[in-house]
């Protein structure tokens, strides 16, 4: 005679309760892990606490600025800038830089890409681009403002590049932070300065924020 085996409601509760006692478990260990590895992580960041990037200009020279009709602007900038790492353990990764050149708040010329590099600790590096626009658009009084600098035999430009970094510690990198570099070249603009190129006077210490 066969034996028909049953079990209680009671007793499958039981083994549900237990099931999922596991899974509450296994879920705990997992999440105690995760948190003590982004504590080790967060730990290793205090510790190092990079430091911004150091930008100087080195160069800038302008081979043409002028108005084409009342308020279209031609324009042709060479710029060569000196990048800086100074973390002695932390090295970064420089991705989507865009360069441009301003006048009294006015981009004068279009964004020029440059290539993304990877800087080791305490690295330097030349960085440079040729900054052109072709018949961009500027406000009616672009004429007047750059003949008032030459009357007063200087002209001032603001040299920026945008763009993200991440920072490497070891084996780990950190996802992307956004940067501004800002550098203002003063460059001679008067009746006895040379018509071409216009050469910055000095190299700048540029400012930058991440």
């Amino acid at each position: 005679m066969s034996q028909v085996l049953s079990r209680s409601p009671k007793h499958c509760a039981k083994q549900g309760l237990s099931i999922n006692k596991s899974y509450k478990k296994l879920f705990f260990a997992f999440s105690a892990f995760f948190t003590t590895v982004l504590a080790f992580i967060f730990l290793i960041w205090l510790i190092l606490h990079p430091a911004k990037p150091q930008f100087s200009l080195r160069e800038a020279d302008i081979y043409q600025l002028n108005l084409s009709g009342s308020h279209l602007l031609n324009s042709s900038i060479q710029l060569t800038l000196l990048s800086k790492n100074p973390n002695k353990k932390v090295g970064i990764y420089y991705d989507e830089l865009q360069a441009y050149a301003a006048y009294k708040g006015q981009q004068i010329t279009v964004d020029t890409s440059l290539p993304p590099f990877y800087q080791g600790h305490e690295e330097s590096n030349l960085l440079t681009a040729s900054l052109e626009g072709t018949g961009l658009p500027v406000a009616p009084s672009f004429g007047y403002e750059v003949g008032r600098d030459q009357t007063a035999g200087r002209i001032v430009l603001n040299l920026k590049v945008n763009g993200k970094l991440r920072w490497k510690v070891g084996t780990w990198v950190s996802g992307r932070y956004r940067f501004n570099v800002n550098c203002v070249s003063v460059m001679v603009f008067g009746p006895t300065a040379p018509t071409s190129p216009l050469s910055s006077i000095q190299g700048t210490q540029c400012s930058t924020a991440v």
